[in-house]
Parts: structure tokens; sequence; C-alpha cells
């Protein structure tokens, strides 16, 4: 075994197993500790309850609690491993529920892989959960699971396979772009990959206003007239002469992998506009490595890899976005709170930073343009925040909720926003800084 499997090996088997457990919440003390917390006293909350359902938020877990839910069947990059495979996963986003946004997340790992048994267990859950995180579930079946739901029940239902890379990528790309001085409506942009992400990532972006996308799956170019697609790769379908990638990518403003290690070839890039834009998803290789694609020409290199600057996390996102979920109580996650979750990151982005955060993030973290080292461009370009910086799960928070307010999905109203998100950063300072 290498050094880094032993370890990791050793991290998930210390006692007690697993990287998540129950935290009791309440002090259970003695006899009248006791009585409150269980009989005769539970009694009271359980009859306000019956009389008001509504109560349930206010005497229960289920207002800061969300239900990771999978079948196993496109876990990361590891594809249809089991569900008993899936479940360290599960448990690691729990983790990072509670880590990143005080959000206490249960892994709920189902056996039967169908649509319909995925929905039937996520609306019997529903009295537990605030919201229900879809994790690692296959497309095209995913789509249909999160549809449904989102139609069917009153609480958050978000696939953050599909939605966390998209809110991401559109937090950089609208960075990248005011570095590049091109306009998102002006631009082409080639996404190679069409599971899960690519197709939400295409969605998300066309509403955001890139109109000229080229999609491309592991067969090529998805055009008119081909036949071997499905109806969600069938919307991105365009008229084009274009068949493969490499045709495909000529002339493109940026280009979008979420597929496969080594797609992307230096003289693709030397074939796309100036300033080319790179977003090599694929983990734990990316399409093309950042120094190869810096020396082919590309103006600015976003990875799923944390050794380098602009890593697309989704843990930037889900945290965020729930925590302000949870607190509105909203019933759904719509539109306009992605949008919000973008343009906090994107805001994060340009925030300066003092001594103290930089010494804590580990290195300089700029977006201003004349502050580049175009020698050294691996060292600090960034158009994404860090993972870890302390100021992006509040001000995701903040905007998210907003959102929410305001598109009338929020059934608690959070009159004072800047104390709200001044409240969180105090709230989720996992590190003194």
């Amino acid at each position: 075994m290498s050094s880094f499997k032993e370890q990791v090996l050793e991290y998930h088997s210390k006692t007690p197993k697993g990287k998540i457990a129950l935290r009791v919440t309440k002090q259970v003390n003695d006899q009248c500790d006791l009585s409150l917390a269980y009989t005769p006293g539970v009694a009271f909350a359980c009859k306000e309850i019956e009389e008001n359902k509504e109560k349930i938020w206010e005497y229960t877990l289920k207002g800061n609690s969300v239900a990771v839910l999978t079948d196993g069947t496109a876990v990361l990059g590891l594809g249809n491993i089991g569900v008993e495979a899936s479940l360290p996963v599960m448990e690691g986003k729990a983790m990072l529920f509670k880590r990143f946004a005080d959000i206490d997340a249960y892994p709920i790992c189902v056996e039967k892989k169908d649509v319909e048994n995925l929905i039937d267990i996520a609306k019997r859950i529903k009295t537990t959960f605030g919201g229900i995180n879809l994790e690692d579930i296959k497309g095209p079946e995913c789509f249909e699971v999160e549809e449904r739901l989102k139609k069917e029940m009153d609480i958050p239902v978000f696939h953050d396979d599909q939605h966390g890379t998209a809110i991401i990528v559109l937090a950089g790309l609208k960075s990248a772009m005011k570095l590049t001085g091109k306009k998102l409506g002006n631009i082409k942009l080639v996404i190679n990959g069409a599971g899960a992400a690519g197709i939400a990532c295409a969605r998300y972006l066309r509403n955001a206003g890139v109109n000229n996308i080229v999609m491309c799956d592991s067969k090529g170019v998805i055009y008119k007239g081909r036949a071997d697609i499905n109806k969600y790769k069938e919307d991105f379908a365009i008229d084009t002469e274009a068949r493969n990638l490499n045709d495909a990518i000529k002339g493109a403003d940026v280009f979008l992998g979420v597929s496969a290690a080594g797609i992307l070839k230096k003289e693709m890039i030397q074939s796309m506009n100036s300033k080319p834009v790179i977003f090599a998803l694929a983990n734990p290789t990316p399409e093309i490595m950042p120094q190869e694609a810096y020396d082919a020409g590309a103006f600015i290199v976003a990875t799923g890899r944390s050794d380098y600057p602009n890593q697309v996390n989704n843990v930037m996102g889900f945290p965020g976005i729930f925590r302000a979920a949870l607190d509105t109580r909203a019933k759904e996650i719509n539109e306009e709170m992605k949008k919000a979750a973008s343009e906090a990151l994107a805001e994060v982005t340009e925030m300066r930073i003092d001594d103290k955060l930089k010494s804590f993030l580990g290195e300089l973290y700029v977006f201003d343009k004349e502050l580049f080292e175009p020698e050294n461009p691996l060292s600090n370009r960034y158009i994404i925040p860090k993972p870890f910086d302390p100021r992006v799960v509040p001000r995701v928070a903040r905007k998210v909720a907003e959102a929410a307010i305001r598109t009338k999905v929020a059934r608690v109203h959070i009159n004072d926003l800047d104390k709200y998100e001044n409240e969180l950063k105090e709230r989720l300072k996992f590190h003194k800084l």
C-alpha cells in the first residue's frame, strides 16, 4: 500500500469508526433534565406540534438537518461501485455540512436502484429533515429524481453533483470575463462531458446568458440529427459541421471539461480565441495539467484539484446554500438562489484580504490583473475563492437567503441581512484567525 493509502485507511478506521457521530445538544445530567428531554416533559412538545405542524421546525432537529441521499450508482469518479462502498463518501459529505455550515447531515444509502424507489424514500423521510441533498446518482435518472421531488415536496431538494459544480463555474467565469474584457453573451463555450455535471452546467450557464454552447460527449459533438442522444442531451444539440472536440474548440473562448484525463491537448488551446479560459475539472487528473495549459497560451486555468489555484470545489456552494435554505425555511432552492450563490462567490474573489487572512490562506490571493505575476501564473491568479476562506459560507448564505425572501419561497424572513452574515461569521469560525 502507498503511504497515502495507509493514511486514508487509518484515518477512516480510527475509533470511533467513520467520520460522523450523534452529538447531544441539550444537557441530560440528572433526573430533572431527563424529565425535560423525555417522559413526561417531551409530551408538551409533541402536543404543540400536533396542534401546529409548523412547530416541528422549532422543537426538533428538522430545522438544522439534511439527508444526504444516494443509491451509489455514480460515486465520485469511481462509478457504480455499490451502495455499501458509497457510505464513506456520504459520511464525508455530512462531515463537510457540519464543518463548514454547522448543519447536521445524515447519510441515507439505499439499495434498490430505481427512480421510483428513490423518490418514495425521499418523500417518506421528509418529516425528519429540513432539506435533501441528492448525491452520486447516475444520469439520466438523477434528473428525473430531482425534477419529481422538487414538484412533489415542500422542502429543498438539491442534486449537488449537478448544481454545485455549475454554481462555482459560473462564479469563476464571471470573474474570468472581467479579466479578459469579454461578455458572457458573446463568448463561445465548449463543454466536454455530458453527464449530470455537464448538462447542469450547460443549463445553468445558458440561463446566465451564455448563448453559444457546443457540447461534446464521449462520442463527439452533440449535433442536431444525431440519433444516439437522450432528451437531456437533445436540448443542447446544435446545427454545426463540427463532429469532434478538435473541431468544436476552434475559436472558443472557454473550455469546460467534466470528462476524462488528458482529453485537452496543447494544440487545441492554441486554436482557441485570444485569452482562452480553461476549466479542466476531471478528477483526480484534469483534462490538461495547468502548467501545460499555460504553456499553450491559456490565460486562466481552473481544476478540481486542491494543489492548484482556482479549485472548483462544491464545498464553496452547498454549505452556504443549505444554511440559508434552512434559516429561511425555504420550500425549494430555485434558480435565483443558485444565481445568488454564484454572485456571492464572485464577490468574495474580488474582496481584498488583509495580512491576517493572507497568512491563514497560505499565499497571495489576488484578482486584480495588474498584480498577476506573468512569469509564474500558477502562483496567484485567482478567479475562485479558496474553500477554507472564512468569508465564503457567510456571504453565500446571506445572498441566498436574500434571494429566497425575494422570490417568496422563504417561510421565515431575515430582516437584517448584514447582521445575519456577521453572526454566521462568528458561528462558523472554525479557525481563529
